[in-house]
This record gives C-alpha cells, structure tokens and sequence, in this order.
C-alpha cells in the first residue's frame, strides 16, 4: 500500500476526491429535484398508497350498519 502512495500525492488524491465526492452529491441532487416526486422545493403534493375511505372495507361499513 505505501508503493502506492509513493507514485500519487495523498494531499491532492484526497482533495481531488473531495472534489469528486461534492459534485456526485450535486449531481443526484440535481437529479432529484428535476423529477415530480422527489422534488422537494415545489412543494409539491405528497401522494401516498393511503386508501380513499369510500372504498376498501372502510367505505363499506356504513353501508352494512345501516
């Protein structure tokens, strides 16, 4: 392992992948708010898999009571 820090810097590889680190976390970001679901910014709605009370066997219980 220290042959290979003989032939590269460990004070540039390391900031050199610093660099690289920060602008893979830009990029997915990026990504992420360039889609509807996951933009969290807009403020857009949140949709979640939740049943509508008038459907399911919730929806039907008021109609079997009466």
């Amino acid at each position: 392992m220290w042959r290979i820090w003989m032939l590269f810097d460990p004070r540039k590889t390391l900031v050199v992948q610093g660099v690289f680190l920060f602008a893979l976390a830009v990029m997915i970001h990026l990504v992420l708010l360039s889609t509807t679901r996951f933009n969290w910014l807009e403020g857009a709605p949140v949709v979640t898999g939740a049943l509508d009370p008038s459907t399911g066997i919730m929806g039907l219980i008021p109609m079997m009571i009466g």
